[in-house]
């Protein structure tokens, strides 16, 4: 079956002339002609009744009629779908992030330009995010601390600061910073071990030979944030991770390596993907 003879029959069936259905393919009335008799020709039938002023449809010309605008309506729709997908104007990202305070503001942008666009946000340890885009669960994901790798595009995005979480009222709550000494032996409430920021502050206190007393282990931020509340000891908290709970106050730890830098990244083989890319320039 030539779908070519198929779409100019279905062109002169809508049309009801070959000019216009020549016009509608962008091809010459001549080319329609041919198409036509070569099909009628290949399965020995009368399609089209051809008078002086118009084009009629035979009994058989209305069955295979409704057959090819049901055919090639449907293409005509997956044009569409395409189509307003390559410009954006639909579409689906799946997207992971090891917290959601970076990553909120980028799908308020994307929501901003891109109002047709649907997002899926999953939201997990840095383990689980860098994981999810490995495995193609997620298009793109807002990671922390992440090592290059083949294959994986990272875009830095800007870095932030480790900060003392103390309960309002303290007596750090007016300093612009604190020195990371004044931890030593401090009772403290932390997140667990393989949390990043825990991991930085961890790192930054053996170097500077800082031995902080931990009361508890955590295993999320608002926990950590309670307990400080209930005055159980100094938490730590990435800066761009601050809460507005008035109970709490962050309070900057001026010290070598306090810093975590923040990465948007996605499979380098996937890079070029308009969804991918317009996310990638808003981050």
């Amino acid at each position: 079956m030539n779908l070519f003879q198929l779409r100019a029959f279905d062109a002169v069936a809508r049309e009801g002339s070959f000019t216009r259905a020549a016009e509608r393919l962008f091809i010459s009335q001549p080319a329609v002609t041919g198409h036509i008799k070569a099909l009628e020709e290949h399965y020995q039938i009368t399609l089209l009744r051809r008078t002086a002023r118009r084009v009629e449809l035979t009994e058989e010309g209305i069955r295979l009629a409704a057959i090819t605008r049901a055919m090639f309506g449907l293409a005509e729709e997956a044009q569409a779908m395409l189509e307003a997908n390559r410009q954006l104007l639909t579409g689906r990202l799946e997207v992971a992030a090891d917290g959601p305070h970076r990553v909120m503001p980028m799908l308020a942008r994307l929501r901003e330009r891109y109002p047709g666009i649907t997002v899926n946000l999953r939201l997990g340890n840095a383990q689980e995010t860098l994981a999810a885009l490995l495995s193609e669960h997620a298009d793109v994901a807002v990671m922390t601390e992440v090592e290059p790798r083949k294959g994986l595009h990272l875009q830095a995005l800007s870095p932030s600061r480790i900060c003392a979480l103390v309960p309002a009222g303290h007596a750090w709550e007016p300093a612009r910073a604190i020195e990371l000494r004044l931890l030593h032996q401090q009772i403290m409430v932390l997140r667990e071990p393989s949390s990043i920021t825990r991991r930085t502050f961890d790192q930054a206190c053996g170097l500077a030979q800082i031995q902080p007393r931990v009361l508890l282990e955590l295993d999320s931020r608002e926990a950590v944030t309670e307990a400080v509340a209930a005055q159980l000891g100094v938490g730590i908290v990435s800066s761009v991770e601050v809460s507005h709970d008035p109970r709490v106050c962050a309070v900057p730890i001026e010290g070598e390596g306090l810093v975590n830098q923040h990465m948007v990244g996605c499979l380098e083989r996937r890079r070029e993907l308009r969804l991918i890319q317009a996310f990638l320039a808003l981050a």
